[in-house]
């Protein structure tokens, strides 16, 4: 059966900002459906216009873009809450892909409604800007990570952000967190060879401040970490979502 807003297991997260009843009852109202897809399953294509815009409420995926050579460029990886096709809503076509890389459960808005649904709650519409802005801040520290930090300071800063994600999502137990990625989205995250990525991996290891193996991240030492990858360690703060 279809999650209600009402009951979304994500208002339980410390990683979301609190909802109003009236905010859980607009998003139900603008929620057209529920999604299950499996592993590898395209959620939006780069180019595309799909009708539907999504929330994800159970899984994992990436976003990605694929230049004219066929290289891939990972921008960013897609964790519970995160709202997936606000550049077709506003753009009307995706400039990038995304897609599952576990099964995945997601919550389906009819684009057609998106403007409607802004125009008529524009605290949702604050909301959906302020997402913007962080994944905009967001790309800002990566090009920085790409362009100026060392691939184990590029390598730390990525596993930091994701175990800090899943530890606010409730995804830690014991210091490991599920993290069904491949060493090559890493490297096409980092801009760093495959073969690049996984001797530093191996370094960090052997570092015992932090290990990925078994499709898990283990963190052993999240403040060491923050050092190594040169960054203040800092809370993440809580964030809205549809």
């Amino acid at each position: 059966m279809a999650t209600h807003c009402e009951t979304c297991p994500l208002h339980e997260r410390d990683l979301f900002k609190k909802v109003t009843p009236e905010q859980r009852a607009a998003t139900q109202k603008f929620k057209s459906g529920e999604m299950t897809i499996e592993a590898g399953t395209p959620i939006l294509m780069q180019g595309s216009s799909a009708p539907q815009l999504y929330t994800a409420l159970r899984g994992m995926g990436l976003r990605y873009t694929v230049l004219p050579n066929g290289e891939r460029q990972v921008i960013n990886f897609v964790f519970p809450g995160d709202f997936v096709g606000l550049q077709a809503g506003v753009l009307g076509e995706m400039q990038h892909s995304v897609e599952a890389t576990t099964s995945m459960t997601l919550c389906v808005f009819d684009r057609s409604e998106f403007f409607n649904f802004i125009k008529t709650h524009p605290d949702r519409g604050y909301d959906l800007t302020w997402i913007a802005a962080t994944e905009e801040h967001f790309l800002g520290d990566t090009l920085a990570t790409v362009g100026q930090r060392t691939a184990m300071q590029a390598v730390a800063w990525a596993l930091l952000k994701m175990f800090q994600r899943g530890d606010a999502l409730g995804l830690v137990r014991r210091s490991k967190m599920p993290f069904p990625f491949r060493q090559q989205d890493l490297a096409d995250a980092l801009g760093l060879s495959l073969v690049h990525t996984n001797k530093t991996l191996a370094r960090l290891r052997d570092t015992q401040v932090a290990s990925w193996s078994d499709k898990a991240l283990q963190v052993n030492d999240v403040k060491a970490l923050a050092d190594l990858a040169e960054v203040e360690l800092e809370p993440l703060l809580k964030r809205p979502f549809l």
